[in-house]
């Protein structure tokens, strides 16, 4: 049966990756299965990385890469954690998994390696591929949800940039991709679960200039 309500993508932090609410956070989304899509962080995985590039000098294609797998590995350790949650490589995959009332975890190395379109760059990270997703998938609404609580609502796109709590690509990222976006953090827990299940945006709203 489709879902009353209109496709959110949810970016879901890496840096929930130790967090003992991280199955809270889990469970809200499951609950919303049908209508969203989770896009996992790198978290510990990308870290991972980030570390180890200066130490053995890879270039910056090969870590673009790695942080893609970065995403994949977050994300399967996800879908270990709930039984709704399943990983997925393509859009038709999504959409069979959104069908089935389970919630698609994105592994973006398939659909975002080699595009012309994307830059092999640290510019570019979970923030800024979730946008092109959710652009691609046609979504409503991009729901980022961080470690931090947003300072202000709404707040700017450029001011998240240069709070450092999105990538450098963010802004350019979601102007190309035209839909709402907002974020959310630990206070908001309990009214997310409300909202999404209402179809409803919560949150900062995110803006420009």
């Amino acid at each position: 049966m489709p879902s009353p309500h209109p496709l959110t993508v949810v970016k879901l932090g890496g840096s929930f990756a130790f967090s003992r609410v991280l199955g809270d956070w889990l469970e809200m989304v499951a609950r919303n299965a049908g209508h969203l899509v989770l896009v996992p962080g790198g978290g510990p995985f990308a870290d991972a990385v980030r570390e180890a590039q200066p130490k053995m000098g890879f270039d910056d294609a090969a870590a673009h890469h790695m942080a893609l797998l970065a995403m994949e590995q977050y994300g399967r350790a996800l879908v270990s954690l709930n039984a709704t949650l399943a990983l997925a490589s393509s859009v038709a995959a999504i959409r069979r998994l959104l069908s089935a009332r389970k919630i698609p975890v994105w592994a973006p190395t398939r659909m975002v390696l080699g595009r012309a379109d994307i830059p092999s760059s640290w510019d570019v990270t979970s923030d800024s591929l979730a946008a092109w997703l959710a652009r691609r998938l046609r979504a409503r609404h991009l729901l980022l949800i961080k470690q931090i609580d947003p300072p202000t609502d709404p707040i700017g796109a450029d001011d998240l940039v240069r709070r450092g709590i999105v990538d450098r690509a963010f802004v350019s990222s979601l102007r190309a991709c035209g839909i709402e976006a907002s974020i959310i953090g630990p206070a908001q827990h309990a009214a997310a679960a409300r909202a999404l299940g209402r179809g409803e945006v919560i949150g900062s709203r995110i803006g420009f200039g």
